[in-house]
């Protein structure tokens, strides 16, 4: 295995945080597909070389572990690589650090690629000699529990929104880093307030397309909260894990 690592610096922005002034859980997961886009570009898998061929990579799961709060004024540094896919699954991990240079985040993914046109879940296979070259990295910052408790209907309604072109991305579905601000709009500041977040993870299960009207149920546990968005059916999944 290699030892590839595609790193970049990111200034902030005043809209990057929340009303604590903190970098917001959305902006982890904007950052994270920032750097998976700019990481899959320099490897030769990414948007633009694989739409003439009808492929797309789509992220089916997303974990955040918050190591200590980034703060306005401050900047962040990713690192990430691919980890070796398996089936059908494509892995990634992620380093976050500050301005300073301690950690802040350690982030995975899981990706698949898929037919544009059909949607089917394709083989690493499809992706020929850039497969067959890719530098895949052993190395993971995380181990997370993928699997979510299904609510089965035991979740009260949180919130409701619908899905407009605003939220969608070039696949036209809603983009997978606004499902953060979805969930996290499920609790009040005052919750949030009063505790701090150690983890996230968020499961998409189907595309939400424009005009989707989205309800979300919670429910609370100890130490943690699982929420789900539905539209005729299950959209996503998401658990927080507070300290």
């Amino acid at each position: 295995m290699s030892d590839y690592c595609h790193t970049k610096t990111y200034p902030l922005r005043y809209t990057d945080f929340d009303f604590k002034d903190e970098l917001a859980p959305s902006a982890y997961l904007a950052l994270a597909q920032e750097s998976a886009c700019g990481s899959a570009d320099e490897l030769g898998f990414g948007y633009d070389a694989l739409k003439p061929q009808g492929l797309g990579f789509i992220v089916v799961s997303t974990y955040c572990e918050l190591l200590r709060p980034v703060t306005l004024g401050d900047e962040v540094t990713v690192e990430t690589w691919p980890l070796p896919p398996r089936h059908v699954i494509f892995e990634r991990d992620y380093r976050l650090r500050n301005g300073r240079g301690e950690p802040v985040a350690v982030m995975a993914s899981r990706w698949c690629l898929v037919d544009l046109k059909t949607f089917s879940l394709l083989q690493p296979s499809a992706l020929k000699e850039t497969h067959e070259h890719c530098p895949y990295r052993a190395e993971q910052t995380v181990s997370p529990q993928w699997k979510i408790p299904k609510l089965n209907g035991e979740g009260r309604e949180a919130l409701r929104l619908k899905v407009t072109n605003g939220l969608c991305d070039h696949y036209l579905h809603a983009n997978n880093a606004r499902y953060a601000q979805f969930f996290f709009d499920c609790f009040s500041m005052e919750e949030l307030s009063a505790r701090a977040v150690r983890s996230f993870a968020i499961n998409y299960v189907k595309q939400a397309k424009e005009g989707c009207e989205l309800v979300f149920s919670r429910k609370d546990f100890d130490g943690y909260s699982v929420c789900e968005a539905d539209c005729e059916g299950l959209i996503a999944q998401f658990r927080v894990d507070f300290l």
